[in-house]
Parts: structure tokens; C-alpha cells; sequence
């Protein structure tokens, strides 16, 4: 897809943050955020599919309980995070009725997309609002997740919600008119790049750090475009402040960056795993076994297996290192972690001479099992 194509796309994710969205942290900015649901009213107008996920709940509730902005303490974040989405969502609820649109509150956690049943229910529920007209406004369940479980920013969730819902456009709104080439607050010279592959190797060097509300900043835009690029999502990075910015984007104005790429969709399933924040175990793989699992897309032999780190059951999600500590692949497993360190470092005809029975020549068939770049 080029800029072009963005004219004939019809379902759209737009993830606004909390900069943008507060004011840089002096309340919700409501002037900014009835202009947003104007603009996704027209989009609406046009047959566009649109949702919308939403940061500023905890820089609102912080604001509201009069705490530190800079706190990375996990219980007053959940705290403020309750008490901010009331105000958020009411804000967006006020605004779309000028426009005479419908909204939806939905909040996941990384228990939605861990469970696969929950992650189904979850793309079923938001594919049948957009299918109503209704707007679904989509913010990670802060107030519940803790830090060793929860997405990190709303870039990835955004990213995996485009995911979920097969999405063709990832549009991330920031404070930021797009991807420099270097700091601008900085250097004079940094110009502003239109457009870019996520593949290029440049990307890294041209992110810089997370703003003060924001957990992500440039660095989790761009893994963001790399988890969208996995259904054939492509990313758009713009400044939401700029004057009627979605529409003038959907009219392929020379706006913001555009992350793109060449790859190839992966299937529902694989995206899934890709999703996963938690794993159950590990297992350390020779260089054989991550050459066939990265390059030629085999399974996970016993024989590959050097060591098995970790306490996991059949079928959980374990991930697959090199000898360096390197994730290089992740998948649900054919044995259990006791079974996997008896079979480990044999040949699969081995199998049933050791455990006595034999369930699958495989300790993760390729069909369950995701590389890692």
C-alpha cells in the first residue's frame, strides 16, 4: 500500500495520547476532543469503520486527586486511572451526541488476548459495534493490570486491536508532527520523514525517548507499525493538533510519517502469539533449531532442545532463546516441562523409548509456533 491507497481503505484504528488529549497534563481538553469526534463523525459519513483507542485516563485522574504526574507508583496509577475514565468517557460520550453517533466502552487486559476464547469474544463484540455504527473507545484495563502483565503503552495495544479486527489503517495522533531524522527541539537540520519501510534499519536511530505522560514515544510507534504490518495494517504517525489532520490524512495530503511494509499478512492464529506478553517457560535452542524454525518455518524438534528453563503444562506458551539469551521464536508446547527435559536433545523417533508413550513427534508443531526478528 502507498499513500493513495489510503483513500479506498474502510476500517481504521486511531490511537490518541495523553498529551494530546489532556493538553500536556492540564485537564481534558475538550475543544480538542470534540473536534476528534467531528472528524470520525465525517469519516462515519464517508462508510469508514472507525475505533478509536484512547489514552488519558491517568494523566485525568491524577489531575483529579491532585497527584504527581511523574508517579510510576502502580497503585496510584490504578488508582487514577479509575477515577480518570469516568471523566474521559463521559467527555467522549457528550461530544459524539453533537454529532449524533453512538460510543462504547470497552477496557481489555492482557488476559483478553491471552485466553484465546476471550480474544475471539473480544474481536466478535467490537466487529458487531463498528457493524451498528457505534464507536467502540477501546483504553487498556489500568486500574486491574499489573506492571509485569499490562502492554507497556497504547501504541501496542492499538497495534493489536488493528490485529484483532483486521484493520487497514493504524493511525497514531501524538503530540509530535511524525518521525525527524533527529530531535527537532535539538537540531535545526532534523527533517521530517514522509515515509519509511519498517524494515529499514534507520528506524531505531530516529526514535527518541517517551514524553512526560506518555509510556512510549517514538520507539513504541514503531513497534507498533511492526505488530500492525503483521494482518497487512499500515501505520500512519501525525500530529493530532494539526488542523482537521484524520481527514486531510485520508485524503493522502502529504502529512505525519507513513510506516509501511512488504510483507505478507500472517494468519489469525500466528498474530495471536505474537500478542502474548506472558510465557510459562523457556527453552535454550541450538543454532540447527533456529535456523529451521526462523528460515524454513519447521517445527520445534526435541533434538534442538539444549536446555529447558521454567515450569510449564501441555499447550501453554513458552518462549524459544539462543544460546545468547536471544527470543527467537514463541509457541504452545506438545509436552510438558518435566516430559520436554527427558526428551530434550533426542531424536523424535526416540520419543516413546523414553517417556514410554509417544503424543507428538514435535515439541511445537510450526502451525503453533511464531518466529521472533
Amino acid at each position: 500500500m502507498d499513500r493513495e491507497a489510503i483513500k479506498k481503505v474502510s476500517r481504521i484504528v486511531i490511537k490518541l495520547g495523553s498529551s494530546i488529549l489532556t493538553n500536556d497534563g492540564t485537564g481534558l481538553d475538550q475543544n480538542f476532543i470534540n473536534s476528534i469526534c467531528h472528524q470520525v463523525s465525517q469519516m462515519q459519513d464517508l462508510g469508514k469503520e472507525i475505533v478509536i483507542v484512547s489514552s488519558g485516563a491517568i494523566a485525568e485522574g491524577m489531575l483529579r486527586l491532585g497527584l504527581n504526574l511523574n508517579s510510576r507508583k502502580i497503585d496510584q496509577l490504578q488508582t487514577a486511572a479509575a477515577v480518570g475514565q469516568t471523566g474521559l468517557m463521559n467527555c467522549y460520550d457528550r461530544c459524539f451526541r453533537n454529532y449524533d453517533r453512538k460510543t462504547a466502552q470497552i477496557l481489555i487486559d492482557h488476559d483478553d488476548f491471552a485466553n484465546r476464547k476471550r480474544y475471539l469474544n473480544a474481536r466478535n463484540l467490537i466487529k458487531n459495534l463498528i457493524s451498528l455504527g457505534v464507536i467502540p473507545i477501546i483504553n487498556e484495563n489500568d486500574s486491574v493490570s499489573t506492571e509485569e502483565i499490562r502492554f507497556g503503552d497504547n501504541d501496542s495495544l492499538a497495534a493489536l486491536i488493528a490485529n484483532l479486527i483486521d484493520a487497514d489503517v493504524l493511525l497514531l495522533l501524538t503530540d509530535r508532527d511524525g518521525l525527524y531524522s533527529a530531535d527537532p527541539t535539538h537540531d535545526n537540520d532534523a527533517r521530517l520523514i514522509s515515509s519509511i519501510s519498517i524494515e529499514d534499519k534507520k528506524l531505531e536511530k530516529y526514535a527518541g525517548g517517551a514524553g512526560l505522560l506518555g509510556r512510549g514515544g517514538m520507539i513504541s510507534k514503531i513497534k507498533a507499525a511492526k505488530i500492525a504490518a503483521n494482518s497487512g495494517c499500515e501505520t500512519l504517525i501525525a500530529g493530532g493538533r494539526v488542523d482537521n489532520v484524520i481527514q486531510r490524512l485520508m485524503d493522502c495530503e502529504e502529512l505525519g510519517t507513513f510506516l509501511y511494509s512488504n510483507q505478507k499478512p500472517l494468519n489469525a492464529r500466528k498474530q495471536w502469539l505474537l500478542g502474548q506478553l506472558k510465557h510459562s517457560g523457556c527453552l535454550v535452542i541450538d543454532s540447527g533449531a533456529v535456523e529451521a524454525v526462523k528460515e524454513k518455518n519447521f517445527s520445534l524438534l526435541p533434538i534442538g532442545i539444549t536446555k529447558v528453563i521454567g515450569s510449564f503444562k501441555r499447550g501453554e506458551l513458552v518462549k524459544c532463546v539462543d544460546k545468547n539469551d536471544c527470543e527467537v521464536a514463541r509457541g504452545l508446547v506438545n509436552y510438558d516441562s518435566s516430559e520436554t527435559r527427558l526428551i530434550a536433545g533426542a531424536a523424535s523417533s526416540e520419543i516413546v523409548n523414553i517417556l514410554g508413550y509417544q503424543e507428538n513427534d514435535t515439541i511445537i508443531d510450526k502451525d503453533n509456533l511464531i518466529a521472533i526478528d
